[in-house]
Parts: structure tokens; sequence; C-alpha cells
């Protein structure tokens, strides 16, 4: 037998091996060797999360923007992570949430921060305080000093991973039954007000009630509470507050900047592959820069319709009732940092970042504001 038969029977004998290699490897991941970028996605596990949230289902911005969220996760990942959303009450209460993607009964939630005051009273600081920071000074507050790793530490308290996920900005200062001239009309109010804001209302001699958003028309309507301050224009239309009072106040002292998250289940979390990781983080600062674009063309044209078409009055609240909330807001901000350790770091990076940003203000958006609408 020539040296070249022997060459020629040992690649043939090496190719029927690579072949028979190639079919195995194929049948066991249910894939094709010529379509190997089929094989690698039936090799990966898919996931499915569910999401629950506080709001009320399909509701604009809100519910939408959360929507967004899961529907941009499970495309990102081609399905590898499929997230499911629930509204408010169809898998659990909207109070709820926190508790069921602590318990891992949900993987997700998104929500505001500040509905969590019970579990610690500095929770309301990655959402919106009184007499805060707006929208996109909260954003820089969390994202570049030092914020993330201050929410981090305290939601891993919790078994939590929160991101930012969205802002309403700025926000109203509610609906009242009877017009506001004076401090004196805040006595014995009956008032659906969230967060760090509520105690501000206490002292100022009116009762806080807290209500997640599907509950308030009906107790406007019955007069369990006298006034409610829930988002903006926008959402405050759709739930229908012009049919019962025509007095609308703002801006709200208590919510300058709206911060809402998307948290999950921390050892959820951290089992996912990097990938997955990132493709969260990402689909949540999305929304995060999205929502507050979608909130404030919507709130223009909901403000222009509310005062041509339904007769609301919109007011600006009595100077001396605004300054007595702001002083009021920081008593009650600065008390967070006497509740332990890390609420004293809390409110100490805050605040240094606060007083920073204010004075850059009379340069930036805040002084352009104020000079452009007196010139």
């Amino acid at each position: 037998m020539s040296i070249k038969k022997i060459s020629r029977r040992k690649i043939l004998q090496a190719s029927s091996l690579a072949a028979a290699a190639g079919l195995i490897s194929a049948c066991n991941s249910g894939g094709s060797p010529d379509k190997p970028a089929e094989s690698a996605k039936i090799i990966k596990k898919k996931i499915e999360w569910k999401m629950v949230t506080t709001w009320p289902k399909n509701f604009p911005g809100l519910g939408t923007g959360a929507q967004r969220i899961a529907d941009n996760i499970t495309s990102m990942s081609d399905g590898r992570l499929a997230v499911k959303l629930f509204a408010a009450g169809e898998l659990v209460p909207a109070f709820e949430c926190f508790d069921a993607v602590r318990e891992n009964k949900a993987q997700m939630f998104h929500a505001s921060p500040y509905y969590w005051i019970n579990k610690n009273k500095s929770m309301p600081f990655f959402g919106g305080v009184p007499g805060g920071v707006t929208a996109q000074e909260h954003n820089a507050w969390v994202n570049y000093a030092g914020g993330q790793k201050l929410w981090d530490e305290m939601y891993a308290q919790f078994g939590l991973k929160p991101f930012m996920a969205g802002n309403s900005g700025t926000q109203m200062g509610g609906w009242f039954l009877k017009e506001i001239n004076s401090i004196e009309d805040f006595k014995g109010l009956k008032m659906r007000i969230p967060g760090l804001a509520a105690e501000v209302l206490n002292r100022m001699g009116g009762t806080a009630v807290a209500l997640p958003g599907g509950e308030i028309m009906p107790a406007l309507q019955s007069g369990a509470i006298d006034a409610t301050e829930w988002v903006g224009p926008w959402n405050d239309l759709a739930f229908g507050f012009h049919k019962i009072t025509k007095f609308y106040y703002g801006p709200g002292f208590h919510e300058p900047s709206s911060a809402l998250e998307c948290s999950s289940n921390l050892k959820a979390f951290n089992e996912l592959d990097n990938d997955l990781k990132s493709i969260i983080k990402n689909a949540c600062e999305a929304e995060n820069t999205r929502m507050i674009s979608e909130f404030t063309a919507a709130n223009i044209d909901a403000q222009e319709k509310l005062v041509k078409e339904h007769g609301v009055i919109i007011r600006n609240f009595p100077k001396d009732v605004f300054s007595l909330m702001m002083s009021l807001s920081k008593e009650v901000v600065s008390e967070t940092a006497i509740e332990g350790k890390l609420n004293k770091e809390i409110y100490e990076s805050w605040s240094t970042f606060k007083e920073k940003a204010r004075q850059r203000s009379a340069f930036n958006e805040h002084g352009y504001t104020n000079l452009s609408n007196n010139a």
C-alpha cells in the first residue's frame, strides 16, 4: 500500500470522527451543526419572573412605564428572561409589593420608594422628599454622588436590589375641596399624602392619610378625605379629580422630584448571568429617561385641557403657606438622621449634594426659568 493511500485513509477517518462528534453535539443541544446560534439559544435556560406594581392596570405613565420595562427586558434578552407584569391587586395588593419581592413571591416590583417609609424612615430619599431636589438633580445624586451605593446598602438589608426606573417630575400640590387662603385652612384637613410629607402635613394641623392610587377617588367622593395629591395634570385628569373639585394647587412642596424604582429580589438577581443583569439595568435606565419626557409633554397638554375644558382653577399656594411647608420640611427631613448610622450617612450625603446644587441653581435651568419668566 502506498504512502498516499495511507494518508488518504487517515484523513477520511478523521473527517468521519469530526462529523460524528458534531452530530452528537447537535442532538444533545437540540440544534444542528450548521445552525450553532440556534443551538446556543436552546441550551440557555429560560427564566420567568413576575413584576408586581403599586399602579392601577395600564395607568398612563406609571403603569405603562412599568410594562415597558417588563417588555424591554423580555425583548432584549430574546426571551431568556421573560417578565410578566401584574398591576396592583392582580397578584398582591399595592402596598404589599415590597414584601412580595422580598419573599420571592414575585421577583421585581415597580413603585415609589417612599411607600416603604414604615420599613425605614430614610426610604423616601430615593424617591422624593419634601423640600428636596429636582428630578435631574436626583439622578445626579444617585448616579454620580454616592446615592446608589447607599441605596444598595439599605435595600440589601431587605434582600433587594434597587434601580431608578422613571420619574414624573415636580408634582402638583393637590386637589382641595375648599380654597386654600391661609395656614388656618390646613387645620383639621384630611389629605391623602405619602412619605415624609405626611408628617409635614400633620405638623401643619392636618391629618395625613395613606392610600394607594386606586383608592383615592372613592375616598374623595365619599368625603373620607378633604384633599389629595397624586401626580400632576396628566394622571390627575385620568383619575377625574376635576369632577369632584375645581381647586388645584401647585407646585407641590412634597415632591420636587418623584423618582420611581424597579427593584428585584437580590438573590434572584445575583443568580442571573451578567448579560441579563446588564439588560435589567439598561431597561430601567432607559425608562428613567423616557418617562420624565413623556410626563413633561403630557402634563402640558393635560393642564390646558383641565383649565379650558373642565374649568379647573389652578393656583400657587399662598406665600406664607408655602414658606411654612418648606421650613417644616427641613425639620422633618433632618430628623431622619437620628434613626441610625446608615440613616445619618444618607441624610448627610443628600443634604451636602443639595446645598452644592443650590449654589449652582442660579446659573442653570432654575436661574434661566426665573430670569426668562420675568424678562
